[in-house]
């Protein structure tokens, strides 16, 4: 027992944040429920986001009933390679990336040829629900199929890696970059064996990583380091994430980016619960860094004062850099 409290009481300690810390304090406090589907579905976010003038994979097409699942050639006509989402799907579920065709089938990015039965099948698994949060009737969307920037080549399995960063009402909090593993079958996901790597907010600059709740130095299947890495564009990803406050209203989020090789920057998806174990990459706690940003918005609202985007970048990269928490 004492053991428990002692421990307790270093977690806290490091502001180490809970889940029931995070419902109570953050996701119900800041979060207002009808602005949920907004992040939800990603059509919604995606729809958006085009209005707001930011940067997504470009939607081809979207499927909402079983009679429409006739258009799937028409919307993939003139692409090789795209991706195919339920709109309110969660954790990559139901997710079928195409990298290119072979004959009258396609190919999967691991390989694997799919016939179109097996496509249709997958559409029609989307729309009853089957990988929606609800377990409610869904929709597809087909997309643009990210190719990821050069970079990651050393220190990725073949998936796309994403940028997770937390943001408190417009404040970015804490960055993850998250990096597919054979384990995970070439997902960005951390439930289904993806690596966790804690990014430093001021320099763009990788950590260490986090693996199946392990701390990690290197890549398990290609041996490389996963610390030490420098981000391209790091405060281009700092603004977007910064400005999806304004996107959809909701004040704690986290929001998952890309970085595609040829377009740069990304925003995939907003999550209005986003997960804990950004904290165990980072290697430091959510606590303390919302408690800093709650106490500088109460001053600004003593000063009838509020920062754009980019100063609260600012912001957040002068005090919550690594080498300034240390």
């Amino acid at each position: 027992m004492f053991g428990l409290i002692k421990r307790w009481k270093a977690l806290e300690a490091k502001g180490i944040m809970g889940i029931n810390r995070r419902n109570a304090d953050y996701v119900l406090k800041y979060n207002k429920r009808h602005l949920y589907p907004i992040v939800d579905d990603k059509i919604l976010t995606k729809e958006r986001a085009i209005a707001a003038g930011i940067h997504v994979p470009k939607l081809y097409g979207i499927i909402s009933t079983e009679k429409e699942i006739d258009n799937f050639e028409r919307i993939v006509e003139g692409h090789n390679d795209f991706v195919i989402k339920p709109a309110q799907g969660a954790g990559g579920d139901g997710i079928i990336v195409i990298a290119d065709r072979f004959e009258d089938r396609f190919k999967s990015v691991s390989g694997k040829i799919i016939s179109r039965e097996e496509i249709d099948q997958q559409l029609s698994s989307i729309l009853s629900g089957l990988y929606s949060l609800g377990g409610h009737r869904d929709r597809v969307l087909i997309e643009y199929r990210v190719t990821p920037d050069p970079i990651f080549k050393s220190i990725s399995y073949e998936g796309v890696p994403d940028i997770r960063i937390i943001v408190l009402m417009g404040y970015p909090v804490m960055a993850m970059l998250r990096l597919p593993t054979r384990q995970s079958n070439g997902k960005a996901n951390l439930h289904q064996g993806a690596i966790g790597v804690g990014v430093d907010l001021a320099t763009g600059i990788t950590l260490k990583g986090t693996w199946l709740n392990n701390k990690i130095s290197k890549h398990p299947d290609t041996g490389n380091a996963v610390d030490g890495v420098q981000l391209p564009n790091w405060d281009g990803f700092m603004k977007l994430a910064a400005g999806c406050y304004e996107l959809c209203g909701l004040g704690y989020i986290g929001v998952d980016m890309v970085l595609d090789e040829e377009k740069g920057p990304l925003i995939l998806e907003l999550n209005a619960r986003p997960g804990l174990n950004i904290q165990i990459a980072n290697d430091c706690g959510l606590a303390k860094r919302t408690l800093a940003i709650e106490a500088h918005l109460e001053t600004l609202k003593k000063q009838g004062v509020s920062e754009t985007p980019e100063e609260r970048v600012r912001f957040s990269q002068s005090l919550f850099g690594h080498v300034n928490e240390a």
